[in-house]
């Protein structure tokens, strides 16, 4: 096999922060509006630019080696693939989407048993089938092209099942959620075949650790400073750290250099108690990755 990867860039609205992750884990992938190809600087990787819909179908039949995509997606499609790591991306949110079963808030339903022969409108088409089968309720299941809550609003359906973070904007279109079916965050995909050939395995190994070391900084700093010796205890008592602080010596001085790696949202707490214990010449600087 030739050492390149294929790799696929999730379309639409990881778009943006899956290149913005790359570029901090040391990659610069460029896009065109005019181009499915992004370029990249790596004579190792070819990337192309595929809906998170589609990406698991594509590593599945070998056409990309590994791509992003949400793992509703990929137990949408059922796909046969190898789930490399998950990517929880901040920059989109920290927390997991949900797609849950949803009704009129009036409605009688209490349970999905209780939908036995109505209509449900999805995007998820094929794992609603598959969800009801497994508990043997027989419903039809339709694709929603999109405005999934205004058809169960106007009756254009018995019941939806949609994504949602919090639940608010279903709640505020007086819908009620029944039960929850899934819950689903960014995956690293690879192919089977692509992950038993050792090349492009520690290739995507390689991409999987960088990646990952950016996601664990993002919303970290490092912190650096001078204090007196005396103060050593309790400032490093005070300190949050990944392990301990990093202490060493100042040269012909009995004040030391102190170095640690906390949350951003930590710093203006910390920054005046350091002060008032003496410490001097503090320095906050960003994190691009932490392995």
């Amino acid at each position: 096999m030739s050492n390149i990867l294929n790799f696929g860039i999730p379309k639409g609205s990881l778009e943006d922060a899956t290149v913005d992750l790359f570029k901090k884990a040391g990659w610069q992938i460029s896009i065109s509006s005019r181009s499915y190809f992004p370029g990249v600087d790596d004579t190792e990787m070819n990337c192309k630019l595929i809906r998170p819909q589609e990406m698991a179908r594509y590593v599945e039949r070998q056409t990309i080696d590994a791509g992003i995509a949400g793992r509703d997606w990929v137990r949408e499609n059922d796909s046969d693939v190898v789930e490399v790591c998950e990517m929880v991306y901040s920059k989109v949110s920290r927390r997991p989407v949900r797609w849950v079963l949803v009704v009129n808030g009036d409605s009688k339903v209490q349970r999905p048993e209780d939908l036995h022969g109505a209509t449900i409108s999805t995007e998820l088409v094929g794992f609603t089938k598959r969800y009801f089968a497994e508990r043997d309720i027989p419903v039809n299941v339709e694709f929603s092209w999109g405005a999934t809550e205004a058809k169960v609003v106007d009756g254009l359906c018995d019941a939806i099942v949609e994504v949602t973070e919090t639940g608010s904007t279903i709640k505020a279109n007086g819908l009620r959620i029944v039960c929850e079916l899934m819950e689903s965050v960014p995956v690293l995909l690879a192919s089977k075949s692509a992950w038993a050939d050792p090349w492009k395995r520690a290739k995507i190994d390689q991409i999987a650790t960088m990646l990952k070391s950016s996601l664990t900084a993002e919303g970290m700093v490092g912190l650096k400073m001078n204090a007196p010796a005396e103060k050593i205890e309790v400032i490093t008592r005070m300190l949050p750290s990944l392990r301990n602080p990093t202490v060493s010596h100042l040269y012909n001085s009995d004040w030391l250099s102190i170095e640690s790696v906390l949350s951003e949202k930590e710093v203006r707490r910390v920054v005046p108690e350091l002060i008032r214990l003496g410490a001097e010449g503090i320095i906050e600087y960003p994190l691009n990755k932490i392995i």
